[in-house]
């Protein structure tokens, strides 16, 4: 196993709680459009250092967004790519979407090192940037964003031919969990709702800490929900019954939940009622209960119990391009 790099911040991660570009990116991008990797600005440094110590390659690209101007600091994914050589179709994707209660103090660096080690498992890693509350971000900036960001692989498989597209594993954590459940339902959502009508949809979806229950973790305080989409379920609940996961289960699509039994900040009753509700709807469902294990821990690479989340992540996504 190679070693690891990138320092990654869990004090950061706790928090679960930029100019930009002067071209308007509102037009969807032509699905026979290549994308072009762009200037990775000061991730320039943790990818050189990825490169040098692992062979893991690593680039960033920009995605068109759908609501206002892009803005370059903050609409982006970073591809990372296993070392060796690949035959079309052949290296199995993954999607990571970091969390952070929707909001601005927290950014998809603090996966470099999480995208690295399963890059290592032979994996494709698509580390996804979005506009969070506070910086251009809530409702529903943030949610078209992260449907723009999953719209825009199969621009990224134009690029790199050796991307496994139709398999794709959706991963992530706390806000993250929320976002991933919500993309395997997007093909769902009526023709006006943010992020309808989808031009990608994974194979199978993975929930770390998600608080993908989310009227009942609004009934047990949880205000980040309410500031993300601007309003309580009795406010807004339109709102609600488009990106909560509980309100859009997919059978066809296989879920996990994972969450730690010492988790305060989204507590594993919520990860339980979701797979209750999924199982009970027809779909494949499971729930891992990490014992010992907080909000932070369940992705902090230095927690003995994370090498549990990266070989779930990995099985799936191996097994879902072999299936």
């Amino acid at each position: 196993m190679r070693k690891a790099v990138a320092a990654f911040t869990v004090a950061a991660v706790l928090l679960t709680v930029g100019a930009c570009s002067d071209d308007s990116t509102s037009e969807a991008n032509p699905a026979d459009s290549a994308a072009t990797p762009a200037d990775p600005g000061k991730a320039a440094e943790d990818f050189a250092k990825v490169a040098a110590s692992t062979n893991v390659d690593a680039k960033r690209y920009l995605y068109p967004t759908t609501t206002g101007s892009r803005d370059d600091d903050q609409n982006w994914a970073d591809l990372f790519l296993p070392p060796g050589e690949y035959g079309a179709g052949e290296v199995p994707l993954v999607v990571l979407i970091h969390g952070g209660a929707w909001k601005s103090e927290i950014g998809a660096d603090v996966f470099v090192t999480f995208a690295r080690r399963l890059a290592e498992r032979g994996l494709a890693v698509y580390n996804v940037e979005y506009r969070r509350v506070g910086a251009g971000g809530g409702w529903p900036t943030t949610f078209a964003d992260v449907a723009a960001a999953l719209d825009y692989i199969p621009n990224i498989k134009k690029a790199v031919p050796s991307l496994n597209t139709d398999d794709v594993v959706v991963a992530g954590h706390s806000a993250g969990g929320q976002l991933s459940m919500w993309a395997g339902t997007r093909h769902k959502l009526k023709n006006d709702d943010v992020g309808s009508k989808p031009r990608f949809k994974p194979e199978r979806v993975i929930s770390l800490s998600g608080p993908i229950d989310m009227t009942t973790a609004v009934q047990m305080g949880d205000k980040n929900i309410v500031e993300a989409l601007s309003g309580t379920p009795d406010e807004v609940p339109e709102r609600y019954a488009e990106v909560d996961p509980i309100q859009n289960i997919e059978p066809a699509i296989p879920v996990i939940a994972m969450n730690g039994d010492k988790d305060r900040i989204v507590p594993a009753v919520l990860s339980r009622n979701y797979i209750r509700a999924a199982k009970a709807a027809g779909a494949k469902a499971e729930l891992v209960i990490l014992p010992g294990i907080n909000h932070v821990q369940i992705v902090d690479p230095g927690n003995p119990q994370f090498i549990t989340v990266l070989e779930t992540i990995s099985r799936s996504a191996h097994d879902a391009a072999r299936d």
